[in-house]
């Protein structure tokens, strides 16, 4: 990608969904640092919430997309449909992602990467679970993202977290991709098929955060044997 408008050809997307006690504490920091580095192209697309969560979005004036489907690989496909943008960033306002991150986004962007992803698990990185003994959830994302190079990768770098929600996608990837989740593994599918077209990928070290309040939406045993189909699906159709 050649030089650009920030705010005209890139767009933050939120992904919400009943995230109303997040919000209210993570929009008020989310808002002041855009404000603070001038970004303003934000828009949230919602997975059905049953509570306020848009009603505070729109508190904020950030346009609100409703899904037409549930599920998060949903979200992602109404995103690249109806915001009018060349890259897209997507951020879950709940605690675990850096805002802060952005112009590392920009950056890798603007530099021709078509795919750039905020890695927990590289060099640099803090993951949610490192100050515990235990770290289930780190080490089967280790192993499904070690299955993904392994499998599928053939040029460029080891990818170190195929997994992370916190990502940049260029609408000309998107398209050339035809990602077909409708779930949880749209970013494991974003990953796998970016290797097989050869898409130029970049990740860069982040800090994930806590998360502010309530529970994550997708259940760990459930989701593991998704991604284990998604894996079998994608190894199928290499």
């Amino acid at each position: 990608m050649s030089a650009y408008n920030i705010n005209k050809d890139v767009a933050l997307c939120l992904l919400v969904r009943n995230e109303e006690a997040c919000l209210k504490i993570m929009l008020p920091q989310v808002t002041a640092y855009l404000q603070e580095i001038g970004f303003t192209n934000v828009y949230a697309v919602d997975g059905g919430s049953t509570d306020q969560t848009a009603a505070i979005l729109a508190s904020f004036q950030i346009p609100v997309i409703s899904q037409s489907q549930r599920g998060r690989g949903q979200a992602f496909h109404e995103a690249f449909d109806k915001i009018p943008a060349q890259a897209i960033i997507f951020y879950s306002p709940d605690g675990n992602e850096d805002i802060k991150d952005l112009p590392k986004f920009f950056k890798y962007l603007e530099e021709g990467h078509d795919l750039v992803i905020a890695s927990r698990m590289c060099d640099g990185a803090v993951n949610e679970e490192d100050h515990q003994l235990f770290k289930w959830r780190k080490w089967a994302n280790k192993a499904f993202n070690v299955l993904a190079n392994v499998l599928f990768r053939r040029t460029g770098i080891f990818i170190t977290d195929s997994i992370n929600g916190f990502r940049a996608l260029t609408t000309s990837a998107y398209k050339k991709l035809n990602l077909t989740a409708q779930d949880y593994t749209i970013e494991y599918q974003m990953t796998i098929r970016s290797f097989k077209h050869q898409i130029k990928i970049k990740e860069f070290p982040t800090v994930e955060g806590q998360r502010v309040a309530g529970d994550t939406g997708a259940p760990s045993f459930q989701t593991g044997i998704k991604f284990l189909k998604r894996l079998w699906t994608e190894f199928s159709e290499k």
